[in-house]
């Protein structure tokens, strides 16, 4: 009895522990399966993730040797979001689906402290971290409401941004800085984005024309990583997301307006043109002498200088010329319609031929002479 009681105990405790184990695998299991999702939900507040290895192929890609450039034009544009081909920039305002606009990207890698900012300066670009602004000073200047996120020290600040406080709805313009210059390795004119800016446009208490703050200027090379990684459409027609925002900056599909170029004075548009004309008429210039740059480049062949001077001296003889050759050809036509008449008229002139009567079809037969 004693030997069946202790072996009932033993099997009793045995199946207790049995249980505790299994509890406690399914406690962790789950454990694990909550931690996991919380992992998830973090990775996709925080957005596509960049890698080491990304940053640095968008680096060597974006440089280029002094030794293999022969040629530099530095470009100063303002890129207006209610133009239609620049509404990829700016459109959704709120985030959908994984899908957020430009400057939302801007504020979240500024807020989680992945991204560096610096001073706009008016007429002066310096990247260097003397003029690297605080994010904190940026929030406070533009009255965006924020709040410490965990971890965050004095080194390394870190903000949480609600979404609704990010004034997406009020950055209605960006300037650009492009660089166009000629590569002698490739053999190509290609233009280059190299800084960036949000302009805020924000109208005062009582209301009125809406005024425009720079808020700070960002490098291409450290934002093009995080712009490679999301997915836009920029087609009414096919609503699918075919490109990135990288491939929309480096393929130029954006639309600009020039408002300044780097000049030995350091002046703007505005002030080297005040009429409104004449300042629309070198953009024009600007513009037409980047797009015909690559065609000067090269000797042309001997039939296209010939085809050339045959244009100029066409162009030279002036509108005789052309008067001429209408007269002709009027003349031609004339007279292809003169033989025409003619010839029809000849058609109807010539009258059918009579056929004559057989007789001796027609004629009966006397039943006179019939026997």
């Amino acid at each position: 009895m004693l030997r069946l009681a202790i072996a009932v105990l033993t099997l009793f405790s045995i199946s207790l522990s049995v249980v505790a184990q299994d509890e406690g695998a399914s406690s962790s299991s789950s454990s694990v399966v909550r931690r996991r999702a919380a992992d998830k939900a973090r990775d996709a507040a925080a957005g596509p993730q960049v890698t080491d290895r990304m940053q640095s192929f968008f680096s060597a890609e974006s440089s280029l040797s002094d030794a293999d450039m022969q040629w530099m034009r530095v470009i100063y544009r303002q890129i207006d979001l209610e133009k239609d081909r620049n509404a990829a920039l700016y459109f959704p305002e709120e985030p959908i689906d994984g899908q957020e606009n430009l400057f939302r990207i801007i504020m979240r890698l500024l807020a989680a402290n992945q991204l560096a900012a610096y001073e706009y300066l008016d007429g002066r670009e310096i990247f260097s971290d003397k003029y690297r602004v605080k994010v904190r000073d940026v929030l406070d200047r533009f009255h965006i409401l924020y709040s410490d996120a965990k971890g965050s020290t004095e080194k390394n600040p870190k903000f949480n941004i609600d979404e609704a406080d990010v004034p997406a709805n009020e950055v209605l313009s960006y300037y650009v800085i492009e660089t166009w210059t000629f590569d002698t390795r490739n053999n190509r004119l290609r233009p280059r984005v190299d800084a960036i800016c949000p302009v805020l446009h924000r109208s005062g208490d009582f209301g009125g024309e809406a005024i425009r703050y720079p808020m700070f200027w960002i490098k291409f090379s450290d934002l093009r990583p995080y712009l490679a990684a999301q997915q836009i459409f920029v087609n009414d027609d096919n609503n699918l997301p075919t490109c990135t925002y990288d491939d929309f900056f480096n393929l130029n599909m954006y639309e600009g307006e020039i408002y300044k170029t780097r000049n030995l004075k350091n002046k703007s548009m505005v002030q080297m043109y005040p009429d409104t004309e004449d300042r629309k008429k070198a953009q024009d210039s600007i513009q037409a002498r980047l797009d015909n740059f690559e065609k000067k480049l090269w000797t042309p062949s001997r039939e296209e200088v010939i085809a050339a001077r045959e244009a100029a001296e066409r162009a030279a003889a002036g509108d005789t010329t052309a008067v001429a050759a209408d007269d002709k050809a009027k003349a031609k036509e004339t007279k292809s319609a003169k033989r025409s008449t003619k010839r029809s008229t000849k058609a109807k002139a010539k009258k059918p031929k009579e056929t004559k009567n057989n007789t001796s079809s027609n004629a009966t037969r006397s039943v006179r002479r019939r026997k």
